[in-house]
């Protein structure tokens, strides 16, 4: 059966082979429901640019408030928070969630994020071996980390051949976390700068559990929202 589902927009980062993936909080009235996350009918199940665009053009951008038809759940695995879209419908902007809002949506894991013991070449506490994914029963977190920075360096590896990519560095709860960054906002910002570490203050963080790629999902850091941007996008 049909439905629709209203969520705050927490991520919208890149998604292989084409698209992105959108994900984020149900906003029922005042309060936040469960995660949402948009999927395609695809076997990739990422959103495609015409699929996620709005009937003005634009394109969703984190903090955007959005009305989705959406034809059904599709958990798999570790992603229990997925939801079919419609299609044939556009995506509605109904609103901006102000900044000030935010910390009502943050999770409070209590522990480590998901599972940690298992890091990538370049990550820290960055993937979760596959076997060990029915431990996880949530895949997204709104997090509000300590020490964050951003760093900025060439990397090879597990990811294919070198390139300039970006990290998320932070503590949370007592461990060390350095995820790959999957946001293009903050690629954007970063990939413009020097090699380095750029420290940043006040933000929330979109984590995110990835599918399996060669054995492992990775976490990601799907968005890293500041004030400055939430200020940007009223």
């Amino acid at each position: 059966m049909a439905y629709r589902k209203t969520m705050v927009c927490l991520a919208n980062s890149r998604k292989p082979p084409s698209g992105c993936c959108i994900a984020g909080r149900e906003v029922v009235g005042d309060e936040f429901g469960p995660w949402v996350r948009p999927v395609s009918d695809r076997p990739t199940e990422e959103i495609s640019e015409e699929e996620r665009r709005y009937q003005d053009g634009d394109d969703p951008r984190v903090l955007d408030i959005i009305a989705i038809e959406m034809m059904g759940t599709r958990p798999h695995q570790h992603q229990r928070e997925n939801h079919v879209i419609d299609s044939d419908y556009y995506w509605a902007k109904v609103g901006t969630m102000p900044w000030d809002r935010l910390d009502k949506a943050v999770d409070s894991p209590g522990g480590p994020l998901w599972l940690n013991g298992y890091s990538s070449t370049s990550g820290h506490n960055d993937r979760v071996p596959e076997p060990s994914l029915d431990r996880c029963k949530s895949s997204l977190l709104l997090i509000r980390p300590e020490h964050l920075s951003l760093s900025v360096a060439w990397e090879g590896g597990d990811f294919g051949p070198p390139r300039r990519r970006v990290r998320a560095n932070f503590d949370l709860n007592g461990y060390r976390y350095r995820l790959a960054v999957t946001d293009p906002w903050s690629e954007r910002t970063c990939l413009s700068k020097p090699d380095g570490d750029y420290a940043v203050n006040d933000a929330y963080v979109c984590v995110s559990l990835g599918e399996v790629f060669n054995g492992h999902a990775y976490k990601l850091a799907a968005a890293v929202i500041t004030r400055d941007r939430a200020e940007a996008a009223r």
